[in-house]
């Protein structure tokens, strides 16, 4: 069964309804992402961040899954199949996908201060006060500007074994996610689907890009590979 790895960005969630990470002027639903997105705004101050995730939590209660995120988990019914993505939401898991490898850390979950490994799902808002079972206080489950990746070596071995790429609403400008993209096979077909695309088709041998929007492109890509089967 050929392996397909997907590596999707803003531009999936973006359709159902979710802010993109940072806006064109640098800010994030008014905050300098360093404010809200890095441990010493989070050192500076932390009603600030709490109060900035438990918003973005309550948004992400109101928005669905979109036909990108669905098309992609019928492919997994098809293809051995994992999805590598650079968002915090839950929406793949929520159109049924599986295999779902979060760079930057997931917004349902929140961890303990003390302890990265002591993690915890978490739907509700999230205060001073509330601590692990550790005793110390919980912060949100989210990779800040400045931290390691833990999964990016795991996301690395398996985009070395695929046999296609398909990368879909990313600028390819986020580091170190943009980089996986290095760790293909000679010769993998990648399908780069944006409707601006950043990359240019003579940039990678093998490069097919659909200048679309995901819900588009994704499940018109998805239909090709199975018909091909």
């Amino acid at each position: 069964m050929k392996k397909i790895v997907i590596l999707t960005g803003a531009g999936i969630s973006a359709e159902s309804g979710i802010k993109t990470f940072r806006d064109a002027d640098g800010l994030w639903e008014g905050h300098d992402v360093m404010q809200v997105a890095s441990p010493m705004g989070w050192e500076r101050d932390k009603n600030l961040v709490l109060d900035f995730y438990n918003k973005r939590r309550a948004q992400l209660m109101q928005v669905v899954p979109n036909e990108a995120h669905h098309a992609l988990a019928l492919l997994e019914k098809q293809f051995e199949t994992t999805i590598i993505t650079q968002n915090v939401d839950d929406l793949h898991e929520r159109s049924g996908s599986k295999n779902v490898i979060h760079l930057h850390g997931e917004l349902l979950k929140v961890r303990s201060t003390n302890n990265e490994n002591l993690i915890y799902k978490w739907g509700k808002d999230l205060h001073l006060g509330d601590l692990g079972e550790d005793n110390h206080q919980l912060r949100p489950h989210i990779v800040w500007f400045g931290e390691a990746v833990p999964m990016l070596d795991k996301a690395i071995e398996i985009t070395a074994m695929a046999d296609i790429l398909i990368i879909i609403g990313t600028s390819m400008q986020v580091y170190p996610a943009a980089s996986l993209i290095n760790f293909i096979k000679p010769k993998t077909p990648i399908y780069f689907i944006d409707p601006k695309p950043t990359i240019a088709e003579n940039q990678y041998s093998n490069l097919k890009i659909i200048a679309k929007k995901a819900s588009v492109g994704v499940p018109k890509i998805v239909m090709q590979l199975i018909e091909k089967l």
